[in-house]
């Protein structure tokens, strides 16, 4: 039976398993998926040398940017972003690896155009951040990451007040700030000074409405959690995995 899979850390709660078996089911398809909970990237050859037909594999949360050094090319776009989310598993065993979260990240936005100003904060520094400044950048969007650690190119979490969140309309939060079963957390931004203009875009999709998002809904702003950019990158690798 052809496999596939998802590879990361404490993933119980992933959409990708029951999002592929359904695809599966209902397209009457004899393949199978199966997440790889490993705490580490030390088995990672292990789990491809053993599953031989294993096509393709989902990454993700800690290993988009850790996976890298493993892989034997990179599509151009995932070299730029430095971010891999999907694996391509070829007939000689290599593995070539890709970048759909930028892509499911960009359509999703969409639905909020017209943006009264194209500027964004981008809450977060890892794999899934780089994809998102990938697409704001193509949408020729200003932006700035933020992040706990202080560093001259990222604001910290201190520095925003009034002013920088009246410059900066949509608020992305790729952290996993509020991701079941730590439901009440939230990123430590001033949700006081946000307003209808702007948009809270929340990568993650359970809960269907963080903490994040209920804190921006009560000042006004506009809200989208990350199930349908979720939806699109995996439609997005089932294309990749059937080149």
């Amino acid at each position: 039976m052809v496999e596939f899979g998802l590879i990361g850390k404490d993933i119980g709660y992933s959409f990708s398993k029951s999002f592929f078996t359904d695809k599966f089911e209902k397209e009457g398809l004899p393949y199978s998926y199966e997440n790889f909970d490993i705490p580490n990237l030390d088995g990672f050859l292990e789990i491809i040398s053993s599953n031989p037909t294993l096509k393709g594999l989902n990454v993700t949360i800690p290993y988009k940017e850790k996976i890298l050094p493993f892989l034997d090319r990179l599509d151009p776009i995932a070299r730029e972003i430095g971010a891999v989310n999907v694996i391509k598993i070829t007939n000689d065993r290599k593995l070539v690896g890709f970048n759909t979260d930028y892509h499911g990240f960009q359509v999703s936005l969409s639905k909020f155009y017209p943006l009264q100003k194209k500027t964004a904060l981008i809450l977060g520094t890892g794999g899934a951040s780089k994809a998102v400044a990938f697409s704001l950048k193509n949408l020729g969007f200003e932006y700035k990451f933020v992040s706990r650690s202080r560093k001259s190119e990222f604001l910290d979490y201190f520095d925003l007040d009034q002013s920088i969140l009246e410059k900066y309309l949509l608020i992305v939060n790729c952290t996993p700030l509020g991701t079941f079963p730590n439901i009440e957390a939230f990123p430590p931004i001033p949700y006081q000074f946000l307003s209808e203009n702007h948009v809270l875009f929340d990568l993650i999709y359970n809960p269907p409405k963080t903490e994040f998002l209920k804190r921006g809904g009560l000042y006004g702003a506009k809200t989208s959690n990350g199930l349908a950019m979720l939806q699109l990158q995996a439609e997005k690798a089932w294309e990749i995995w059937n080149l």
